[in-house]
């Protein structure tokens, strides 16, 4: 067994014992104990009572955080002539129609977030295969088929962050970096939950939210009070 950093030993033994914390202090740990040589990202992941096989247990969605997510997006988007370029005045990193099709057949996906009109959806569905598992698929249920791309793409920009239930029934996304200061964190930590919270699925019977963790990309993980970061 490989011997544990002094670090690593040290952010293990800080959260040893620690369960369903309140949101606060849930964030203080992990930023605490955040202490790569990078800015880390703080990660959330919400554990669901549901099966994403079936239609009406799906969960996604899409969530602006208050305080963004201190990433920088690239954003690729699919539509040609005027609405091309307010694409591109907007901020996008990447426009194009058949050639961007082609590029993404390739196997360069260089982007993080895919917006197309809806024109351009017949070519974009022969990139399902790549862009489903990847959850880079437009879809209008979130906002990235849109005739309104410049909009889109400022959203995208801004720190609107994408959701998606795995098979599991786990949504995780990154609500900002451990630079953040404690406020910031929390603030999205609550927005991202409550966008859960509404997502909720017709088809869940029993518990929806069943357990929350906080983590950064190199710490442990905490699990937190659902009451906490739900507000009831």
């Amino acid at each position: 067994m490989a011997k544990l950093g002094k670090r690593t030993k040290a952010a293990r033994e800080a959260f040893a014992g620690k369960q369903n914390v309140s949101v606060e202090e849930a964030v203080k740990l992990v930023k605490d104990h955040a202490t790569a040589k990078f800015d880390e990202t703080v990660d959330v992941a919400v554990n669901l009572g549901v099966d994403p096989r079936h239609a009406d247990q799906m969960v996604r969605g899409v969530v602006a955080l208050p305080n963004g997510t201190g990433k920088d997006v690239r954003v690729a988007v699919f539509a040609r002539g005027a609405k091309a370029d307010e694409a591109k005045e907007a901020g996008a990193d990447i426009v194009g129609a058949e050639d961007l099709m082609e590029t993404v057949q390739s196997g360069k996906i260089d982007f993080d977030r895919c917006i197309a009109t809806p024109d351009m959806m017949p070519i974009v569905g022969r990139l399902g295969k790549v862009l489903g598992p990847r959850n880079l698929m437009p879809n209008p249920r979130v906002g990235t088929v849109t005739m309104d791309v410049a909009e889109a793409v400022k959203a995208a920009k801004g720190g609107e962050v994408q959701f998606k239930a795995e098979k599991a029934g786990v949504v995780h996304a990154g609500i900002g970096k451990a630079s953040f200061d404690e406020k910031q964190l929390a603030e999205n930590l609550r927005a991202f939950v409550d966008a859960i919270a509404k997502a909720k699925p017709s088809g869940v019977k029993g518990t929806y939210m069943k357990k929350i963790a906080l983590s950064s990309t190199m710490g442990p993980g905490v699990t937190v009070d659902l009451d906490s970061a739900t507000g009831n």
